[in-house]
């Protein structure tokens, strides 16, 4: 399983990503679940990937592919000219490499299944965010839905709800999305860390803060910590149930 998260806010856009895929007693394999591309001054897309390991490796080295390989192996995704013809190819890439590898009649609903998340911004155009299903569509994200989960949503989902402000800069983003990935990794043995953040901010057209985080960081140690005794704190603050 998987837990991926990207918001918009006033300064730009923040992803985050698990990279657990196996979290049987005695294999537990990571791999990265967030994919960058750039051309600084031009472009930067992100692309955060959940579901079936052998779609999501597949989607992603073909979009590497098309991207590097000589000028007429297109389409590729350096070369679209908005965030929106970037999602249609990464939908119709999805749909490409399900059906090359799924046996005849096979749905994309099926364990071929794969969820991404698209963001980034393109000269000429604002920062956006989508989320692309396994069929292949999308929907993006917009004031009122300004922000997108993938994979394994329920348990940190809460505290985004309550607490996202798109006014945020990012390091109070990165504080929100630490609690939600710690509450995640606490409830669900399948999402596991390292885990891997970056930040895009608007109009710069290159990639910002972009880090691993261990389990030894000190940081998410700290903030780890800090809202498990934030969370005691608040039930023992409760009034008791009356017993008469």
């Amino acid at each position: 399983m998987t837990y991926c998260v990207a918001l918009q806010t006033d300064q730009g856009l923040a992803f985050m990503s698990d990279t657990r895929t196996n979290a049987g007693i005695d294999n537990i394999s990571t791999f990265r679940k967030m994919h960058v591309w750039e051309e600084p001054g031009e472009r930067v897309i992100v692309l955060l990937t959940s579901g079936n390991l052998a779609t999501t490796q597949s989607v992603v080295s073909l979009l590497n592919e098309r991207s590097k390989a000589p000028s007429d192996r297109v389409p590729s995704l350096l070369q679209t000219p908005s965030l929106y013809q970037t999602a249609r190819l990464v939908g119709s890439t999805i749909k490409e490499v399900i059906s090359s590898s799924a046996p005849e009649g096979e749905k994309a609903e099926s364990y071929f299944n794969a969820s991404f998340i698209l963001g980034g911004q393109i000269r000429g155009g604002e920062p956006r965010l989508f989320l692309i299903y396994p069929e292949g569509n999308f929907i993006e994200a917009s004031e009122d839905t300004p922000f997108f989960q993938i994979g394994e949503t329920k348990y940190g989902k809460p505290i985004i709800v309550r607490a996202y402000d798109r006014h945020m800069n990012f390091a109070e983003v990165a504080k929100l999305l630490m609690v939600s990935f710690d509450s995640t990794v606490r409830s669900n043995l399948s999402v596991g860390l390292p885990l891997d953040m970056m930040f895009y901010e608007r109009d710069t057209f290159r990639v910002g803060l972009k880090r691993r985080i261990t389990q030894d960081d000190p940081y998410y140690r700290t903030v780890s910590d800090a809202w498990s005794n934030a969370l005691r704190n608040a039930f023992t603050a409760l009034p008791d149930y009356p017993e008469k």
